[in-house]
């Protein structure tokens, strides 16, 4: 399966890189360059990429808001997003989870992880940047403004348990090897969990884990 993607820098050297990278992987196609959020929005409704790599910081509409637009529109609920920062404790990491984002990659980060990334996020497995670690999540997920999620009542005992797991930045391997079940299990908890409380990604769940308090 060849996965569409799009980028959005507004740095063309940055863009370059990331147009020949994509370019040397056969089960890659570039859909479209962007170098602002409003660009970035349209075109993501008209190529309907399934990854789009999307700066955080931009002049004009920056990627938070460019974000916020993709994940709202019905349209592009399949697409999924990865924002590019330059520093592991960008200000707008938490903002972004809470809108969304599957993900996050440090813009020096090795060729391989960003590919990973990308393939990572079309599958539905995206979670975090290798480079932006646990604890920074965990600090941001951790302020006071985050409540429990309303629907947290309909999951049963373990899918609160699984859903701490993912919490922790657990994979299905991970959780199945922890609670002693299978990973096709493991598997179907985390889907069940995703759709009882209308999360995009496992991104989602983490930021829903943490301010539910279910991550001690």
């Amino acid at each position: 399966m060849t996965i569409r993607v799009l980028i959005a820098d507004d740095q063309a050297l940055v863009r370059m890189g990331l147009r020949a990278l994509i370019a040397a992987e056969p089960d890659l196609e570039l859909v479209g360059e962007a170098q602002d959020g409003r660009a970035a929005v349209a075109l993501a409704r008209s190529a309907r990429p399934d990854v789009v790599l999307l700066d955080i910081r931009m002049p004009g509409l920056d990627g938070l808001a460019a974000l916020r637009q993709i994940t709202a529109d019905p349209d592009l609920a399949a697409t999924r997003v990865v924002m590019l920062t330059t520093f592991e404790l960008d200000e707008y990491v938490f903002a972004a989870l809470q809108a969304g984002a599957a993900g996050f990659l440090i813009k020096d980060a090795d060729p391989t992880d960003l590919l990973r990334a990308i393939r990572a996020a079309a599958s539905g497995e995206a979670l975090l940047s290798p480079t932006v670690t646990r604890t920074v999540i965990e600090t941001f997920a951790g302020r006071p403004s985050v409540a429990a999620h309303p629907r947290l009542g309909e999951l049963t005992e373990r899918e609160r348990e699984v859903l701490g797991l993912v919490g922790q930045g657990l994979n299905n391997a991970e959780i199945a090897a922890r609670l002693w079940i299978s990973k096709a299990t493991a598997r179907t908890h985390v889907s069940h969990i995703m759709q009882k409380l209308g999360a995009r990604d496992r991104a989602q769940l983490v930021v829903i884990a943490h301010g539910s308090g279910l991550v001690g």
